[in-house]
């Protein structure tokens, strides 16, 4: 079996906000790769550093120290304007609240991520990567709060991305709608090849990951890899 292809190394990454009596040290010289391909879950308490990292590997903020590498780039040397690029063409945002724009269908909402994409997949195909074909024509008024993060997802995952980064995708849902949209994120890691890092409280999700990163104080205190994989119906909600 060949060495894992490795689309992020981080390396020493600190993250400090503020100075003084008020910095906070968000990040504490975190050291993680993560392969390509992987579904990875980040447990952890609130202000345990999960977001954090999140924001850094998706380019939305930078690190005070350490190294970023993605495919063997240093981030570090990227413009603005380059970091903007990095963000469309290779990063799929997935988060708690869905930031669907209401004037727009189903559709139309998944085709506003396909308009500035370089290779996407036609919408309606997105839409039945979660089951949501069928609703195409449907504003977010009309869709239950399941449905619309199905939409989100689907808006990410058109894009093609590298990697999709989810903030607590389950936690506006109840478990049973928790279950379809987890599902929804499953099949894009399986369909696609697509790289998933879940941040979430609920610890039960751990269970779905092929690895599991819990977070405490700005550092990673626990890396495993699981050994047996639970599909998203078999969780203890």
């Amino acid at each position: 079996m060949g060495a894992p292809d490795i689309l992020f190394r981080l390396t020493g990454v600190t993250r400090v906000y503020g100075e003084g009596r008020t910095e906070v040290r968000a990040l504490r010289g975190v050291d993680l790769d993560v392969p390509r391909g992987e579904f990875i879950v980040l447990l952890g308490p609130s202000g345990s550093g999960k977001s954090t990292l999140l924001n850094i590997i998706g380019g939305l903020d930078r690190p005070s120290a350490g190294a970023v590498h993605f495919r063997g780039e240093d981030m570090a040397r990227l413009s603005d304007q380059e970091m903007t690029e990095y963000r469309r063409r290779h990063i799929g945002f997935v988060f708690q609240f869905y930031n669907l724009v209401p004037s727009l269908t189903a559709a139309e909402n998944v085709q506003l991520v396909t308009d500035i994409s370089a290779a996407p997949l036609p919408a309606i195909e997105a839409l039945g990567l979660v089951n949501l074909a069928e609703r195409a024509d449907a504003f977010p008024s009309q869709l239950s709060g399941g449905e619309q993060q199905r939409v989100a997802i689907a808006r990410a995952i058109a894009k093609r991305p590298d990697v999709m980064l989810c903030d607590e995708p389950t936690g506006a849902l109840d478990s049973a709608t928790g279950i379809l949209v987890l599902k929804a994120l499953l099949d894009a890691n399986a369909t696609l090849a697509t790289t998933m890092l879940i941040v979430t409280h609920n610890a039960a999700i751990a269970e779905l990951g092929h690895r599991v990163l819990r977070f405490r104080d700005g550092m990673i205190v626990e890396n495993r890899a699981n050994p047996v994989r639970k599909a998203p119906g078999e969780i203890a909600w």
